[in-house]
């Protein structure tokens, strides 16, 4: 993916990913379907992939994208912690491309997991978030 639509990504989602009361204020309001297919941008991932991060089927992001539906509030919250996790990801890593190959592999300070397995579910996701906190400050431990 080319840095400036990584760039154009992230900046269509700053104001609403700032910090977790921007991620809450926004996700009530809902967010268009439209943001799956900028995870998909940034994570690389197939639809496929993206839907059971959801918990939902491709067919669904398929149809709620054709017909321009907002996400309901949990998917919206989800949506825009994934952003920011790829987003602060993204700066730690120095590079997308690095960060999607750390987010497929095991994690020591994840019990071994892999990262992605855990972004189902919004705890999860703050858990992968924390590990890069860890890995931010050298704090491998």
């Amino acid at each position: 993916m080319l840095v400036q639509e990584e760039a154009a990504i992230y900046a269509k989602y700053d104001s609403q990913i700032r910090d977790n009361i921007s991620i809450v204020f926004n996700a009530r309001k809902g967010l268009s379907s439209k943001v799956y297919y900028d995870i998909i941008m940034l994570s690389g991932f197939k639809k496929e992939q993206i839907a059971q991060l959801f918990n939902t089927s491709a067919k669904t992001i398929t149809r709620y994208t054709q017909e321009d539906k907002n996400l309901d509030i949990v998917s919206s919250e989800h949506a825009l912690k994934i952003i920011a996790l790829f987003r602060k990801g993204t700066e730690i890593f120095g590079e997308l491309e690095a960060f999607r190959r750390w987010i497929q592999k095991p994690a020591y300070g994840l019990g071994w997991q892999v990262p992605v397995e855990l972004m189902e579910t919004s705890g999860g996701i703050e858990l992968v978030l924390e590990e890069l906190i860890r890995i931010e400050f050298g704090d491998l431990a």
